[in-house]
């Protein structure tokens, strides 16, 4: 009885473990597995994340800096090499018999053999030219974003066929157990700079040949690299328009997302920017949860989408907003209650709190990206698609402008940075929920949404005023435990959020039957 209980909790509560059915068939057990699995690395991955970013990256914001600008880079580069590939295998994958997927894979892969040639090319030739001063972070920067690409590609491969926990083992894991090492070794004098960022560097492409160890191991796509039938199938046309829309939109976003990075580190300083990272890192741990349930709802949404099925997309666009927004803003409460005592209490605290105001800023606007859903996946597998790119040029428009407002024109600093993020982003989601709604009559909002939004806001501000205790220690316990259990006790009695009710209604079963 005890091990049904169980296993009810998994199916019906935990955010990345719903089994959908709509003209799918999926072996339940190997999903759960594979969900739950996914849900442990990720969380494991935020905890080694959260780890550094409080005891190892604060005694050195300017290599922190350097590693972050490195990132940017490749993030840039990468959707570029892709080309909108691995989104258009996921878009396509329905529709394709067996022997045309690994056709399609295939063409993939030599797609972005090709395209990171080129990119090389424009790389070299553009130093020529320019001569760029930290041209050397991105040759570094270069083989990370081939490493990425094939990740990414590889990764859109395991969503497809069900088998997606080990590689997001390799993926989130290894360059997060390897930064950190490589970060004591310059730090005690082991490493110089440049070897440090080889070795990290080297840890992506490690990543790479063991996810394409494993894809190849379960999905073999053959040696077949003749594409005419594959096009006789799929519309060429389709095909590129779709990938291009695809890579446009992923570049688009990076651009706005990861700008900041770039204006930070050459209009600022390389230690602003390991400061400004520090903070976006440990605001990122808030969706956690969404990362998870996106990637696997991702070939579901696409379904629900290709037969028509706009009831069932609408349960589940309102369940699953309110579930992220319950557990972001759960995050959220302890953040804005409990952080500072936090910082107080560890060795590095005088730097950490440097990083506060960007966390405040950054996790506020991550929270209002859950709490809108899965409005972009919803956008990209419909015929609507084009119309990602209308946000996406939207948001960097008003990002690029915006920082280059708060860093001329105000003493803000990095906080002015985190400040045009989360202005674009608000904006951005409200655009995209606009045109949602227009085109489907679909909104992830209802009354439980609202009020659950009123039940966080009223605690949030009465625990705020709460007088606080001498100890850090005494006082980030007792305001962080009021938080979780007031926001809990009143969502699960007003049943406000489904999952919820039946992870406590579960719970207390099996306790009663201990």
């Amino acid at each position: 009885m005890v091990s049904k209980i169980k296993k009810t909790i998994f199916t019906e509560t935990f955010p990345v473990i719903f089994v959908i059915r709509n003209n799918i068939t999926l072996k339940n057990t190997d999903l759960h597995k594979q969900a739950l699995f996914f849900t442990i690395i990720n969380y494991v991955g935020t905890a080694i994340g959260i780890i550094s970013s409080l005891f190892i990256y604060p005694l050195n914001f300017a290599f922190s800096g350097t590693v972050k600008f490195i990132d940017t880079i490749s993030q840039l580069l990468f959707p570029i090499m892709v080309l909108g590939a691995s989104h258009a295998l996921i878009k396509f994958y329905p529709s394709l018999g067996n022997e045309k997927r690994k056709q399609l894979f295939n063409y993939s892969l030599i797609s972005i053999s090709v395209i990171s040639v080129l990119v090389l090319v424009f790389i070299v030739t553009s130093n020529f030219i320019f001569d760029y001063v930290y041209i050397d972070y991105i040759y570094i920067a270069f083989p990370i974003a081939i490493a990425l690409a094939y990740i990414e590609l590889f990764r859109k491969q395991a969503q497809d066929i069900q088998k997606l926990a080990l590689p997001t083992f390799y993926e989130k894991i290894i360059p997060k157990i390897i930064l950190p090492g490589v970060f004591l070794l310059l730090l005690y004098n082991f490493l110089s700079e440049k070897p440090a960022l080889l070795i990290y560097m080297t840890s992506y492409i490690l990543v790479f040949i063991l996810i394409g160890i494993y894809i190849f191991r379960h999905f073999k796509p053959g040696f077949k690299y003749n594409f005419k039938s594959l096009f006789t199938q799929l519309s060429k046309k389709d095909y590129y328009n779709y990938s291009l829309y695809s890579f446009a939109g992923s570049l688009g976003s990076l651009l706005a997302f990861r700008i900041d990075g770039l204006f930070i580190f050459n209009l600022l300083s390389e230690e602003a920017n390991g400061i400004y990272g520090n903070g976006a890192t440990m605001a990122a741990t808030l969706q956690v949860p969404a990362v998870g349930l996106f990637a696997l709802y991702a070939p579901l949404i696409s379904e629900y989408i290709t037969s028509g099925n706009i009831a069932g997309l609408k349960v589940k666009y309102k369940e699953t907003a309110r579930l992220l927004f319950f557990t972001g803003a759960c995050l959220l409460s302890c953040i804005y209650l409990g952080l500072d005592d936090l910082f107080s209490l560890l060795p590095a605290k005088q730097a950490l709190k440097e990083t506060l105001p960007i966390i405040y800023i950054l996790s506020f606007s991550v929270l209002i990206n859950m709490g809108t859903g899965f409005n972009t996946e919803i956008i990209s597998y419909s015929k609507y698609y084009r119309f990602n790119m209308v946000t996406i040029v939207l948001l960097i428009f008003l990002n690029v402008g915006l920082n280059i407002l708060f860093i001329y024109k105000t003493n803000l600093g990095i906080a002015g940075v985190a400040y045009a993020t989360l202005i674009s982003m608000t904006i951005f989601n409200v655009a995209k929920l606009w045109f949602i709604y227009k085109k489907f009559g679909l909104l992830p909002f209802d009354k439980d949404f609202l009020k659950l939004a009123g039940v966080f806001l009223i605690s949030g501000i009465g625990l705020y005023l709460l007088p606080d205790i001498s100890s850090n220690l005494l006082n980030l316990i007792y305001k962080t435990g009021l938080s979780l259990l007031i926001n809990v006790t009143v969502i699960y009695k007003l049943r406000l959020v489904y999952q919820v009710n039946v992870w406590i209604d579960k719970a207390l079963k099996i306790i009663k039957l201990k």
